[in-house]
């Protein structure tokens, strides 16, 4: 493994390992926001609205920015070759059937399922 896919896995791992006893940490992004409101901006990305595009982009960025991240932090394609744009689709098909979950756990929804649909090759 790589020097920077190293520090960049300790980092990961820095965040996760907070003690019991610490003050929560302020979650910043596109991924602390609701389902509900990713579901406005797709919906208004997909008739046209110029201010839901806008923020479906910024949904789509920090999406490709978390798997990004993730990608070098494990040498793998967590998105298992999928275009983002068929990613976007899914998280909102999520959202849908979870509208009061946060677009990370959407995300993170997405990544497991297509983990588990791998590993379900592999075993074939």
């Amino acid at each position: 493994m790589s020097l920077i896919k190293r520090i960049l896995l300790l980092a990961l791992l820095q965040l996760c390992l907070t003690s019991a006893n610490a003050a929560p940490s302020q979650l910043l992004g596109y991924g602390v926001k609701p389902c509900e409101a990713y579901l406005e901006a797709y919906e208004g990305w997909d008739t046209g609205l110029e201010a839901q595009i806008e923020k479906y982009l910024h949904y789509r960025d920090w999406l490709t920015g978390f798997v990004s991240g993730l990608n070098l932090a494990t040498g793998e394609d967590m998105l298992r070759g999928v275009e983002v744009p068929g990613a976007m689709r899914r998280i909102q098909i999520y959202c849908d059937e979870h509208p009061t979950e946060d677009f990370f756990t959407a995300s993170m929804s997405l990544i497991k399922l297509l983990s588990n649909l791998e590993q379900g090759k592999a075993e074939q």
